[in-house]
């Protein structure tokens, strides 16, 4: 797992230990992390703070110029709602840990021009499947179901 990856994980981790849903994200510019976020929904009691919008949110503003140069790594395929905030911001590349607990719409995303690349985490695919296991209420809540 690469480094930026394993910083996505560590997030998710941070997001489970605080009583959330473990989904981790980061945002990385030049070869540095440049954002870091984690699935808040619970914690913050917010509609919409997903792990990317998290990250997005931590990172600051940002121009479209930076953005333009960076890679998101998020632990989960991004849903919806995060897949829009990577096509309103232009970000080019996404990193997406796994996509077999939940799969967004990532022909969405390729289509429009975002370079998607698989880790197919083990590690993420595990805390996922425990999670989903141990809370299938709140995941459900978490993905609209």
């Amino acid at each position: 797992m690469d480094k930026f990856m394993q910083s996505a994980l560590d997030e998710a981790r941070k997001g489970l230990s605080a009583g959330g849903i473990p989904i981790g994200s980061v945002l990385v510019c030049d070869g540095n992390i440049i954002g870091r976020g984690h699935n808040q929904r619970v914690q913050k009691g917010s509609a919409v703070l997903h792990a990317e919008m998290d990250c997005l949110e931590n990172a600051g503003r940002l121009t479209a110029a930076e953005y333009r140069k960076c890679t998101l790594y998020s632990t989960l395929s991004p849903c919806d709602m995060c897949s829009g905030a990577i096509l309103l911001y232009g970000i080019p590349k996404v990193v997406i840990g796994e996509n077999k607990t939940f799969k967004g719409p990532e022909e969405y995303l390729r289509s429009r021009g975002v370079d998607l690349t698989l880790a197919d985490s083990v590690e993420c695919k595990e805390l996922m499947k425990a999670f989903i296991e141990a809370r299938p209420e709140l995941w459900n809540e978490d993905i609209g179901v």
